[in-house]
Formats: structure tokens, C-alpha cells, sequence
């Protein structure tokens, strides 16, 4: 008999300890078992293993419990590898979560810990075995026509009834295979390009740094991704693997397109755009070693690597790479895990680096490396528009005179343009003409965005939607409703009016819901069947046509107003980075900018194409606010139907947790969310390990009764 060791599938910070339970058959560790856990069926994942010869009964009396036994064995081999099982304890101890929770996030769902993981899908294939009593010349026709295996269908589609009648007789037999997805299309071969000198003396110094880590620091334009693919060609070459990160689904298809055409066949692809089946089978291709270079989204950082030699973050300051739910990583710091467990290199690199990264640089923490002149020479055009003076001269539109104006001069040259306006849906106020009050989500205390494409008034936190009504559910008037504002759709509606004889595509959340639907539009944007192509931020990065010689941003200091303290970097951000997309190629750039505030520092650093002084002045504020990089932040989030609960559970937690080291602010009301009451508390101190530790501790104290949900979120990157 053997005493089993493991963790049960349950999310609660509560349960999340080691529960011991005996099995007749030896199991190892990493691999997960059925067991009863709290009168339920769940999955365990096994921690160890130890035989015993002791009795059950005597084993109960000793422990002090009953003992229960595994029902079921679900795998025949560990799922996990011994590096990313010794990660999985790092991370859940780093980000204050649930073990079970961590490795949830980081396995593909058909074999996540859990009772509702989908199926691995199975092809049945035909094989050839030894015989001759053939019964016909037909059958023995067969029988030497069949040269390799291949799929049953096509077995069946091929020999028909023959073939049929020769498995029965014992000829041929049936087995399952993984089911296998093809789903990068080939590219043509294209060799590597020639480096200007600034990018060859980049590379060089990347690779001869002593430094685990380099941050390069390239502006838009300047030839970031050839040096990512030189790069991983000398690690290949070594026989290293590569990974090549980027931050959202929206960049994967022309970085794939990119290293597929440099590398063929030796690449895997793993985002959140592929189902479940598709998933597992890029997972278990990086296992088996048949490729060496994963291009993905923020989870293909748990890939299970054999030897790896490279990470590359692309956009490495971009907020995709933080996730929001439990555990609430991020991405570069588990890169920095990976790479000392392989020895491995790590270059960051983006064209507005984070401040933290950039800091770490300036102290000589990182390998700072910088590109600072684009490929095309080119200096891009910037030209800013006063919206305030735009209205105050009867300009009512959305786009600006200017903006139209340059909109003409490209079509006319049968150049393309992007216009990106960073809001979703045709207006985001709908407002009633008597009681004045907007439309809320009866789920959210969010206003419901008007989409004029499906005539209904939809909410973009929990996706509700609502019919146009007649009649204010507020106070019973039908006196009808103001709209207020304007969202993308709007603003294609204005694009396709003002050029009706331009291809005009709208790109957002909406038009890329199916599958390959970002793939699909770039393509054709690529292939120049679109004139226009406008969106919301997804539009901003990484996007390189060398017809694009127009960015127009509407609004683009929308985000100013965000009650975070990283509003400033992230406009900054989004304008720097939509910029980027004009002008890369032979063909002169410009950019036009619609702006309510283009005093503001974060909107002149963004107009003279300026980091260092966006850098300069937003550190300052960071510092007299003690803000990071120049202390650490962790918020602790409550959630529960029960408003009350709510409020008590924080204010409980809250006096759990005191030193003189540390600052508690709060607790704060958050707005209700999917029906659930919010409350936030912060606490802010410069030593990151005290505040872990006692996080960990009034955790460990709180006694939960009232089943509220708690989220930690160490280092967050936003606060609401």
C-alpha cells in the first residue's frame, strides 16, 4: 500500500495544504488521481508518494482522520516535468495563490487538475499487420496496395468494403492517435536581412553581455524583430529552444508569418485563439522536442521546455503580460524563474519601455541596449489638433479638418491608413431625455454601450445586453433617449460616409469574436483590399505594412482621465506606439493627433517622439508619490453577493495586517461587478518580502466564514 500525498482541486487559499490519501498502486508525482474531497468527486495532483506497510487502520488511528483512497488513477506518467512543478510552489508562494490554481494556468485545458477538463480528441488510424489467407485476388490487391498507415476514413474511402472485411479477418487493426491540427500556413523561405550598422553594434552587444537579462530599447521602426530572428537563429544553432513572446493574439499572426518564413517547419504557436485539442497538440510538440521555437501569448511561458536558451518579450511594457485573475503573475518574472533554472538568456525590448524595466537598465540591473534611428530614415510628420479650438470654430465631427484633409492626400496616392479611436461600440452614453439618467447593466454598475450594429445597448464587462426600450426603467417616461459620446463604430460609420468609395474595416473586440478573425483582417489589410483599417488599441503594436504612411488617433488622450497611477505611461504608450505604424517602409510617415490637452507632458513627450523626457518627469511624480518603481503595491480584492460581507471581511483582513515598514490604505468600494460587491484594500512599503510575509500571515489568520472571495494581487499593474 501507498500513502499518497496531494493537492485537491480547489481554489480556496483555505484548503490549499497537502491532503493525504492511500492508493494500492505506486503513483508519481505530477500526476493527477480522482479522489472524494468534501463528499464531492475532484481531482488531485499528486505532490509524493512513500509505500508503507502499516494497516489502514493503524495509519487512521496515527493521524487522526480516515483515511480515504484514490478512486481512480487519470494518468499513466507525470503531466509536468520536475522544473515546472518546483515552479508552480515558486509561483503560488510568490503571488499569495492557491497551488492547484497556478498549475490550472499553467496546463493546457485538456489536462488541466479538473473534473470539467475537456477531452483530448483521438484519430483512429489503420496499420498493416503480417498475413496471407486472403479469401480474393481482391483482398491480397489490397492487401499490397496499402503501403502506409493512414487515417481509418480515408482507409475506408479508399478500399471500401474490401478493406472493411480484410480488418475483420485480422489483415489490418485500428489504433488512436493524438489527433493532429496543422494550423501555421506555409510561408515562402526568406533569408536574413542585411543589419544596419546600429543594429548589428545592438546584437552584438546582446549577445555579448554577461547579463541574464537585456532590455533593448528600439523606437518604432528600427528593426527590433530582425535582431529577435538573428538572435534565435544562433541559439538554434546551438541546439537551444527559443521563445518568442507577444503580448496579445491580435500580433501573433505576422510574428508567426515572420519566424515561419525565416525557420519553416520548426515552430510552435500557443495563444488563446486556439481550442482546446489545438492547444495540447502544440504543447506536446514542444515536449516531445519536435520543435525548438514557440511563438505565444502570455501562457506559452509554461511550455514545457526541455533546453532553453532564449526568451524574447516583445513589447515588453505592454499590461497583457500581467494576468488579472488568480494567480495574478507576471510574465517577465516568470521568465526570469525559467531562465535560471536553463541557464538562458532573456531580452526585453519595445519601443516605450516599462518604467520599472527601464530603471533597472539606467542601474545597470539589466543590459540596456538602444536602436535609436528608424530603418526608413524617415522622420515621421506629427501634426496635433487642439480639439477645444476644433469646437470652438464649429468643427461637430470626429475627425478633425486636418485629419480628413490627410485622409484625402493618402487615398489619392493609394496609400493606407489606420485610425484608431480606443473605445468600443458606437456611443458609450445612452441617457434618458427625462429623468436624465444613463443606462446601467442591471449586473454592473457600469453604463451600457450602444452598438449600432446589433441595435442594443450591451455591457463590455459581462457581455449583457439589452434591448432598445421605449420606456426609462428609471422613472416610466417615454420621452426617449440621448446618446453622448462615440465609440469605433461611430467612427467607421463617419469613415464610410466622408469616403464612400474607400474599403473602410473596422477592427475592435466585436469583429475578431471568431476564430483567426485578427488573422483574417490583417490579411487582407496586407494584401491592400482594405483603404482604412480603424480599431480600437489593438491596432497600436506591432502592425508593420510598408503602404501605411497615415495614423490618425481620435482622442488620444482619452486615457489621461483613468484614475490609475499608470494613466500618464499608458497614453503615452498608445500614442508612441499607433504612431510607430506610419512610415516604416520607403514611404514618409505622418501621424495625426486629436487631442482636449496637448499641454500635457505625457502628450508632448508622445508628439516629439521623446521617452527620456516622458521618463524624466513621470519618475519624478512616481517618487514624490512613492509610487512603484520606488515602493511595492499589493491590493487584496473581496467579492461577494453580499455587500456586507464585503465590507466586513476587509475590514477584518485589514486589521490583521500591521508594522511600522508598511501602508494600509483603504478599504476602498470598487463598483460591482457580474453581480458581485467589490471592496479593495492597498498596502505600500518599500520591502516587498515583509509585505508578502504578512499578507501571508493575516491570510492564514482570517478565519473565512462568511465564504468571502479574495484575490491578491501582488506588483499589480492597475488600480481601479
Amino acid at each position: 500500500m501507498y500513502l499518497v500525498k496531494l493537492w485537491v482541486e480547489n481554489s480556496s487559499l483555505k484548503v490549499d495544504r497537502l491532503y493525504t490519501y492511500y492508493s494500492d498502486k505506486k503513483v508519481e508525482r505530477g500526476m493527477r488521481v480522482q479522489v472524494i474531497f468534501n463528499h464531492r468527486n475532484v481531482i488531485g495532483f499528486v505532490n509524493d508518494c512513500v509505500f508503507t506497510a502499516e494497516s489502514i487502520t493503524k495509519l487512521s488511528d496515527d493521524l487522526g482522520f480516515k483515511l480515504g483512497k484514490i478512486n481512480e488513477i487519470i494518468d499513466s506518467e507525470p503531466i509536468i516535468n520536475d522544473e515546472l512543478f518546483d515552479l508552480t510552489k515558486t509561483l503560488a508562494n510568490e503571488t499569495i495563490a492557491p497551488f492547484i490554481s497556478v498549475l490550472q494556468t499553467m496546463l493546457p485545458s485538456s489536462i488541466k487538475p479538473r473534473s470539467n477538463t475537456t477531452k483530448i480528441v483521438y484519430d483512429t488510424y489503420i496499420r498493416k499487420l503480417s498475413f496471407n489467407n486472403f479469401k480474393t485476388i481482391k483482398q491480397k490487391e489490397v492487401y499490397q496496395d496499402f503501403k502506409k498507415d493512414m487515417l481509418q476514413k480515408d482507409f475506408y474511402k479508399k478500399y471500401a468494403s474490401v478493406g472493411k472485411r480484410l480488418i475483420e479477418y485480422g489483415a489490418f487493426e485500428r489504433y488512436n492517435l493524438e489527433k493532429k491540427y496543422e494550423i501555421i500556413a506555409e510561408v515562402e523561405f526568406e533569408p536574413k536581412k542585411k543589419l544596419t550598422e546600429n543594429q548589428r553594434v545592438a546584437l552584438k552587444e546582446i549577445k555579448n553581455t554577461s547579463k541574464m537579462v537585456s532590455l533593448l530599447y528600439g523606437i518604432t521602426g528600427s528593426g527590433k524583430t530582425e535582431i529577435y530572428l538573428q538572435l534565435a537563429e544562433d541559439f538554434l544553432q546551438a541546439d537551444k529552444q527559443v521563445l518568442i513572446l507577444v503580448p496579445e493574439i491580435s500580433l501573433t499572426p505576422q510574428m508567426v508569418k515572420r519566424v515561419k518564413a525565416r525557420f519553416q517547419d520548426n515552430i510552435a504557436i500557443y495563444h488563446s485563439g486556439l481550442n482546446s485539442q489545438e492547444k495540447y497538440y502544440q504543447y506536446q510538440k514542444v515536449k516531445k522536442g519536435e520543435v525548438k521555437i514557440v511563438v505565444g501569448t502570455r501562457s506559452s511561458i509554461f511550455m514545457p521546455f526541455n533546453d532553453l536558451g532564449l526568451i524574447i518579450i516583445d513589447e515588453e511594457h505592454d499590461g497583457s503580460y500581467k494576468q488579472d485573475n488568480v494567480p495574478c503573475y507576471h510574465v517577465r518574472d516568470v521568465a526570469i524563474l525559467r531562465a535560471k533554472y536553463h541557464n538562458s538568456k532573456i531580452l526585453l525590448a519595445s519601443a516605450t519601455p516599462s518604467l520599472d524595466s527601464y530603471a533597472r537598465g539606467m542601474k545597470n540591473v539589466y543590459n540596456l541596449v538602444c536602436l535609436d534611428t528608424r530603418i526608413s530614415q524617415h522622420q515621421l510628420d506629427v501634426t496635433v489638433v487642439d480639439m477645444k479650438e476644433e469646437l470652438k470654430n464649429g468643427q461637430n465631427t470626429i475627425l478633425s479638418y486636418a485629419l480628413q484633409e490627410a485622409i484625402d492626400l493618402r487615398l489619392s496616392k493609394k496609400e493606407q491608413i489606420i485610425v484608431l479611436l480606443n473605445r468600443r461600440g458606437y456611443t458609450p452614453i445612452f441617457k434618458c431625455n427625462n429623468c436624465d439618467n444613463s443606462l446601467k447593466c442591471p449586473h454592473c454598475d457600469v453604463a451600457l454601450t450602444y452598438h449600432k450594429d446589433i441595435r442594443s445597448l450591451k455591457c463590455h464587462v459581462c457581455d449583457y445586453t439589452m434591448n432598445i426600450r421605449k420606456v426609462c426603467p428609471e422613472c416610466n417616461h417615454h420621452e426617449g433617449f440621448s446618446t453622448f459620446g462615440f465609440g469605433v463604430q461611430k467612427l467607421e460609420e463617419e469613415l464610410r460616409t466622408l469616403y464612400p468609395n474607400a474599403n473602410v474595416v473596422r477592427m475592435d473586440a466585436d469583429t475578431t469574436r471568431v476564430k483567426n478573425g485578427h488573422q483574417k483582417i490583417l490579411e487582407k489589410f496586407e494584401n491592400h483590399e482594405i483603404d482604412i483599417l480603424c480599431g480600437t488599441q489593438m491596432l497600436a503594436k506591432g502592425l508593420d505594412y510598408p503602404d501605411v504612411t497615415l495614423v490618425g488617433i481620435v482622442n488620444a488622450d482619452a486615457g489621461l482621465s483613468r484614475v490609475d497611477y499608470r494613466s500618464c505611461e499608458i497614453c503615452f504608450d498608445l500614442i508612441n506606439q499607433a504612431s510607430g505604424r506610419s512610415g516604416r517602409a520607403e514611404k514618409k510617415g505622418e501621424v495625426v493627433l486629436q487631442v482636449f490637452n496637448p499641454e500635457h507632458y505625457a502628450i508632448e513627450a508622445a508628439i516629439n517622439n521623446d521617452y527620456l523626457m516622458f521618463f524624466n518627469q513621470e519618475m519624478q511624480y512616481r517618487h514624490n508619490a512613492s509610487y512603484p518603481p520606488y515602493s511595492y503595491l499589493t491590493a487584496i480584492y473581496f467579492s461577494d453577493v453580499n455587500e456586507t460581507k464585503v465590507e466586513q471581511s476587509a475590514n477584518y483582513l485589514k486589521g490583521l495586517i500591521s508594522n511600522k515598514e508598511i501602508k494600509v490604505l483603504g478599504p476602498s468600494k470598487l463598483l460591482k461587478l457580474r453581480n458581485y460587491y467589490r471592496s479593495r484594500i492597498i498596502i505600500k512599503s518599500k520591502n516587498i518580502e515583509l509585505m508578502k510575509e504578512l499578507v501571508r500571515k493575516a491570510i492564514k489568520e482570517y478565519n473565512n466564514s462568511n465564504q468571502v472571495s479574495i484575490k491578491v494581487d501582488v506588483n499589480p499593474l492597475f488600480l481601479e
